[in-house]
């Protein structure tokens, strides 16, 4: 009998109440897998600059990160979109990353996902990274985008159409990391 897959679980946003964490951990307890919630205010570091990487080296919480990714099968990420892009905690998080290992996400399968309350969802965000992820070592298998949370959400996703649409990005995620691992 096979163990089942690890995934590596985060919403970009260094929210306590995130909606985007929400949904990303609702999105992993639907695949039969172990997981490990990452909390972004647990990784803050200093601004990126080149500047700074020269006089301090890289921060040991950047290389804790990267060691999180290399030892999961999967990645689960829901984004908040702060003004069309990532958040600011993310995106300083996967610059600091990116320069431990060039191929940020080790080739690992992903789900992106992305919420909001307004209709549009994080949509802007989450089509710059389904195509931007793989430029940055990332095999991101399927997408789903959850628009008016707090009107489509109540204890996981109950609207039929947006139902659907996750359980089949989960199962090409699933399918990502090689099929059920039981």
């Amino acid at each position: 009998m096979k163990m089942p897959y690890k995934l590596l679980v985060m919403g970009a946003s260094s929210s306590r109440t995130s909606i985007n964490r929400t949904l990303a951990i609702w999105a992993a307890e639907q695949i039969d897998a172990q997981m490990e919630t990452v909390d972004l205010n647990d990784f803050e570091m200093p601004i990126y600059s080149e500047d700074r990487q020269a006089e301090s080296g890289i921060p040991q919480l950047a290389r804790d990160f990267k060691e999180k990714i290399n030892a999961c099968d999967g990645i689960v990420i829901s984004f908040a979109e702060h003004n069309g892009s990532y958040t600011a905690a993310f995106k300083n998080i996967i610059d600091w990353v990116s320069v431990v290992e060039k191929d940020l996400w080790s080739n690992k399968p992903m789900l992106l996902m992305a919420t909001s309350p307004g209709a549009r969802g994080g949509r802007t965000l989450l089509e710059s990274a389904v195509t931007d992820f793989p430029r940055r070592g990332g095999h991101v298998c399927a997408h789903f985008l959850l628009p008016s949370f707090y009107k489509n959400f109540k204890e996981g996703v109950h609207e039929h159409s947006l139902k659907k649409a996750f359980d089949l990005a989960a199962l090409a995620f699933e399918r990502g990391m090689g099929g059920s691992p039981i």
